[in-house]
C-alpha cells in the first residue's frame, strides 16, 4: 500500500526509537509516532512519508498501554524537554538500559553474552521529579505581546509559558513570577530573537541541594538592568537566595550565556556538597547518603556542574569504585570541568591530574581543591587532545588510572591514541552519549583493553538521555605464548566491510537524516575514498572517453556520516 501525507492509520506500538518515539508497522512499513509508547494502540496522522517509513502525529489513543502513566506536566507533548514523561518510570529505566546495551552491541561490536555478564542494573531514582539544580528559561512575548517565560517547544524557538516545570526545583515558580512582575511593572522589554531588540534574554536559576543556596542570573542584551535594585529587593527575600547577577550577551546567537557576569547582590558563587555514597546503598537502591567524605564546590553562573545532584553522588561514587584506588595511584581526569571527579579521586589516590579546555572551570577546580584542603590534585588548561600528548611525551607523566568524561561527541582520536600509549591499568569512561561511548570503546578494546564492568545511571528522568559508566582493564600480554602466522592477502574477503550495511541501508539512512537521495555510484566513490575496497564496475571507466560523475560535497558529507554511523569508517 502507498501512504500519503495526512492519511490516518491505526497502529500497534511495539517498539521505541532512540528519541523516545513509538514505532509501529503495517506490512513491513514503519511509522514513527511521537508521544506513543510501547503497548499503545493508536490512531495517527501521517506528517511526512519517506521510502520505507513515515513520521506520524498521535491523534487518538485507542487502547492505552499498561506502560503508560499520566504525565504530571500539562505541556509535556508541546515541550521538547521531557520526551517520555507518558512512560511509567520502570519502563523508562528499561528503555534506557536497553539503549546503552544495544549501542555497545551494534556500534561497539561487543557480544550480547559479554554485555549480559558485564552490565550491572541501571541506577534510577526514588523520586524522578524536581531533580534539576539548574534551569535556563528563555524570555519573550506571547501572541498578545505579553512578557512570558518557559521552555521552547520541541525543535522550535516558540516559548511555551510555564513557570512550574516538574523537573526543576520548586523555588523556580516564585523566582520566575517575581521577575515577570518586575519586568511588567517597570516596562522592561524581553529580547525578540528575530529583530535582536529588547533587553532580557534568559533567566538562569541554580540551587545547591545540600546547602539550599540559590543563584539567579539574568542574561541581558545590554550592559545594565534598569531598576535592578527593585529586582534585588524582590528576590533577596526568597529563602536560600545567595547570589543575584546579570550576564551580558549582546551577540545575535543561540548561545545562552555571554562571557561577562556582574554580581548585583550577594556572592559571586553558590556552594554545594557532593557526598560519597556507600556502594551497598547504591546496589540496594537506597537514596540516603553518608555524611562523611563530602566535597564542597563553588559554582558560578558559567560553571559546568551536573544538573542532578542526587544521581551525581551515585555516579561519582561508582566511578571511584570502578577506579579501584588504594592510595598510591597516579590518576588522570580528562575533561575534568570544575574538578568534581578529580577531587573525589584525589581522596583515594597518590596524585591526580585534570585537564579542561575552559579556563574558568580550571580556576574553579583549583579553588575547589584549596577549599577542600586537597593538595595532590594538579589542573591544566587546554584541549585534552593537545595537552595530554604534550605532557606525556615531554614530561613522561604516567597513569595508573585514566578517568574520562568527554562531551557528547566523545573523545578526540589523538586523546584515544595517547591513552593507549600511556597504557594505564584501568580506564574509567563516563559518557552522556552511549553511541560515541561505544565507538571509543571499540578502539580501546582493539588496542589492548577489555570490557570489565558497565552501568547506566539515570541522570535525566522523563527524557531519553542517560549517563553510562564503563570500566576497562589492560589486557596482560604474554610474550612467551605466541605463534607467527603468515597469511596471503588473497585469503581475506576484502569486501567484508560492505557486510556492515547494504547500499539500500546507506541510502535510507542518508535520506532519513539529510533528505538527500544518493546513488550506488556515489556511495562506492566515498567508500573507496576511505579505503573500503569496491567492485570494479562501480569505480572504473567503461571506455577511454567515459566520464564518471563526481559525488557533490553535500552528498559526500551525508554518505560519510552514514558510513560512520554503520561503523564502516
Amino acid at each position: 500500500m502507498k501512504y500519503q501525507k495526512d492519511d490516518i492509520v491505526t497502529l500497534a506500538i511495539n517498539d521505541m526509537g532512540i528519541d523516545g518515539e513509538g514505532i509501529g508497522k503495517i506490512d513491513g512499513f514503519t511509522f514513527f509516532v511521537k508521544d506513543a509508547v510501547i503497548g499503545d494502540q493508536v490512531e495517527a496522522k501521517i506528517m511526512k512519508v519517506k521510502k520505507g517509513y513515515a513520521y506520524a502525529r498521535l491523534m487518538k489513543i485507542l487502547t492505552a498501554s499498561l506502560n503508560r502513566t499520566e504525565p504530571r506536566c500539562p505541556y509535556h507533548r508541546q515541550c521538547g524537554g521531557c520526551q517520555i514523561q507518558a512512560l511509567n518510570y520502570r519502563t523508562q529505566l528499561l528503555f534506557k538500559e536497553n539503549k546503552v546495551k544495544n549501542n555497545l552491541n551494534r556500534i561497539g561490536g561487543f557480544p550480547m553474552a559479554l554485555l549480559d555478564q558485564c552490565m550491572e542494573p541501571i541506577i534510577g531514582m526514588e523520586e524522578p521529579y524536581h531533580y534539576r539544580n539548574k534551569a535556563q528559561f528563555p524570555v519573550g512575548t506571547d501572541k498578545n505581546g505579553e512578557t512570558i517565560t518557559g521552555f521552547y517547544a520541541g525543535r522550535t524557538h516558540a516559548i511555551i509559558p510555564n513557570t512550574d516545570c516538574v523537573s526543576g526545583v520548586r523555588e523556580n515558580k516564585e523566582i520566575l513570577e517575581g521577575i515577570l512582575d518586575f519586568m511588567r511593572a517597570y516596562k522592561i522589554a524581553p529580547y525578540i530573537e528575530l529583530s535582536g531588540e529588547g533587553l532580557v534574554r534568559h533567566i538562569l536559576i541554580r540551587k545547591g541541594f545540600s546547602t539550599g543556596e540559590i543563584m539567579v542570573c539574568v542574561v541581558l542584551n545590554g550592559e545594565k538592568l534598569p531598576h535592578a535594585d527593585k529586582l534585588v529587593e524582590k528576590l533577596c527575600s526568597i529563602k536560600g537566595m545567595t547570589s543575584i547577577s546579570i550576564n551580558i550577551n549582546q551577540e545575535k546567537t543561540n548561545v545562552i550565556m555571554g562571557s561577562t557576569c556582574r554580581t548585583l547582590w550577594g556572592t559571586d558563587t553558590i556552594t554545594d556538597v557532593i557526598h560519597m555514597r556507600d556502594m551497598k546503598d547504591i546496589h540496594s537502591g537506597e537514596e540516603h547518603c553518608a555524611a562523611e567524605d563530602g566535597i564542597t564546590f563553588a559554582i558560578s553562573p558559567l560553571s559546568f556542574y551536573q544538573v542532578n545532584p542526587v544521581q551525581t553522588e551515585k555516579l561519582y561514587s561508582l566511578a571511584l569504585d570502578y577506579a579501584g584506588l588504594t592510595g598510591t595511584e597516579t590518576v588522570w581526569d580528562l575533561y575534568c570541568g570544575i574538578g568534581t571527579i578529580s577531587l573525589f579521586m584525589a581522596k583515594r589516590a597518590g596524585k591526580v591530574y585534570g585537564i579542561e579546555i575552559v579556563e574558568q572551570a580550571i580556576l574553579n577546580a583549583r579553588e575547589n581543591a584549596r577549599r577542600n584542603k586537597i593538595d595532590n590534585a594538579c589542573f591544566y588548561v587546554g584541549k585534552v587532545e593537545e595537552v595530554l600528548p604534550a605532557l606525556y611525551e615531554r614530561e613522561g607523566i604516567h597513569a595508573d588510572v585514566i578517568c574520562v568524561d568527554p562531551p557528547r561527541k566523545g573523545c578526540d582520536a589523538a586523546c584515544l591514541e595517547t591513552m593507549v600509549k600511556m597504557a594505564p591499568k584501568r580506564i574509567v569512561y563516563v559518557s552522556c552519549d552511549s553511541a560515541t561511548l561505544a565507538r571509543d570503546l571499540k578502539y580501546l578494546c582493539a588496542n589492548g583493553y577489555e570490557l570489565r564492568r558497565a552501568r547506566a545511571v539515570d541522570m535525566f528522568p522523563q527524557t531519553v538521555h542517560v549517563e553510562s559508566i564503563v570500566l576497562l582493564s589492560k589486557l596482560k600480554s604474554n610474550k612467551l605464548k605466541h605463534i607467527n602466522v603468515e597469511l596471503e592477502m588473497d585469503e581475506f574477503d576484502l569486501t567484508a566491510a560492505e557486510s556492515k550495511a547494504t547500499y539500500e541501508e546507506i541510502k535510507d539512512y542518508v535520506l532519513k537524516h539529510s533528505g538527500l537521495k544518493v546513488s550506488n555510484l556515489y556511495i562506492a566513490q566515498i567508500k573507496q575514498k576511505y579505503g573500503i575496497i569496491e567492485r570494479a564496475n562501480y569505480n572504473l571507466p567503461k571506455s577511454e572517453n567515459f566520464k564518471q560523475s563526481k559525488c557533490p560535497p553535500e552528498k559526500e558529507a551525508a554518505i560519510r556520516e552514514a558510513l560512520e554511523h554503520f561503523r564502516m569508517i
